[in-house]
């Protein structure tokens, strides 16, 4: 794992990737879990998690432009769990009640040869697999 991935998380962590938005709200609590619970898990950490409107993303590169090829999960004001991806314009995978089923549709999805993530962004990480192909 990268100091850039090790970063990314322990800021994710810290502020359960939605400093901005009050403790109080009702996606506050199952998201801090589900960021707990990736956390946790080594095939995961090795990706770059990155946070947005209370999803938790994966990336296989660690600048912006990320990658959009791994399933992301949201969280339900229920408390609940939804599963999406890899694009925003793909159904929604399932909902869950718990973090772990999440992340575990997460990983049965991922792309083969997944992690860890690439130092770069998503248009250099392709040039950098294509070249790979020719060795």
């Amino acid at each position: 794992m990268t100091n850039t991935v090790e970063a990314a998380w322990h800021k994710i962590l810290t502020t359960a990737g939605e400093s901005r938005q009050p403790e109080e709200s009702p996606l506050f609590a199952p998201f801090a879990e589900l960021v707990l619970v990736a956390h946790a898990v080594p095939l995961l950490r090795q990706l770059y998690p990155w946070t947005g409107m209370w999803e938790l993303h994966f990336s296989r590169c660690t600048e912006s432009r990320y990658t959009w090829d791994i399933p992301y999960i949201g969280t339900l004001r229920d408390g609940r769990y939804y599963v999406e991806g890899p694009s925003r314009t793909s159904p929604r995978i399932a909902e869950t009640d718990s973090a772990q089923a999440a992340i575990a549709m997460v990983i049965d999805h991922l792309p083969p040869h997944c992690g860890p993530a690439f130092i770069g962004n998503a248009e250099e990480l392709v040039a950098y697999e294509r070249a790979q192909e020719f060795r």
